[in-house]
């Protein structure tokens, strides 16, 4: 992309978050955990504007059950490696950000690839297992971690800094029995896209980002709330991290 084209693309961001802001995310690297419903948005809306490095991580292949939801994908994706089919629609609208595909499941053992060299990781996890351990992950290698869930019109985000904020565990301190949740697409999007909002904000140093708190939005009625998260003393993730971070959520 030329100087100029980039300019065109970029035209209606530049005035919320300057050129400044838009060179921070073109150096952004970000890890986005799975790639469902939740991760299409995510990695579709991050390209879009102008992330330089998404770390796409999933270890399915596309379904039929996929398409209510799951944006990046089309019918003739099905039966296909997720991280591929999403790396070839990524770069079919935003040839320049460099899409590092992974199939990989995410455990104690792989984690720590999965994380080098990132700046912010992405939940687009449907359980809590993975959570945890992405969770565990940013606060040993001190990166601020975007946590979304979703449950057919109901969905959560909060923004955890490790040693300045409370931590997943401290907001769910064991995790509630998984199930195959109905879910609609919307849903999928709504919360996916606060959660893209919270990573551009933080990437750029823009706004107040949702720490310590968490945005519970209500599709069905239309209505969000936000509600305080305390660190717990008891904590088995992050009772002993201690790491400064600046007011928008960088490392120092």
């Amino acid at each position: 992309m030329t100087a100029q084209s980039a300019n065109e693309r970029f035209l209606r961001q530049l005035p919320l978050i300057g050129e400044d802001g838009q060179d921070k995310l073109k150096n952004a690297r970000v890890l986005v955990a799975g790639v469902g419903g939740l991760g299409s948005a995510l990695a579709t809306y991050l390209a879009a504007a102008g992330v330089g490095y998404i770390r796409i991580v999933d270890e399915d292949r596309v379904e039929a059950s996929n398409m209510n939801r799951q944006i990046l994908y089309r019918e003739q994706d099905i039966g296909a490696c997720k991280v591929e089919a999403a790396q070839q629609s990524i770069h079919a609208f935003s040839p320049d950000t460099q899409v590092d595909a992974v199939y990989r499941h995410i455990d104690e053992t792989s984690v720590k690839d999965l994380v080098q060299g990132i700046d912010l990781i992405l939940d687009g996890m449907d359980n809590f297992a993975a959570r945890y351990i992405l969770n565990r992950a940013g606060l040993d290698h001190k990166i601020p971690f975007v946590h979304g869930a979703v449950n057919g019109f109901y969905g959560q985000v909060t923004t955890f800094l490790p040693g300045a904020t409370p931590c997943l565990r401290c907001l769910v301190p064991t995790p509630p029995e998984w199930e195959k949740n109905p879910i609609i697409g919307v849903t999928c999007g709504a919360i996916g896209c606060i959660e893209g909002t919270e990573a551009i904000k933080l990437l750029t140093g823009t706004g107040e980002l949702l720490k310590s708190r968490l945005l519970l939005w209500d599709g069905l009625r239309g209505d969000a709330e936000v509600i305080r998260i305390v660190r717990s003393p008891t904590c088995i993730d992050c009772g002993s991290s201690a790491i400064e971070l600046d007011v928008s959520g960088s490392r120092v």
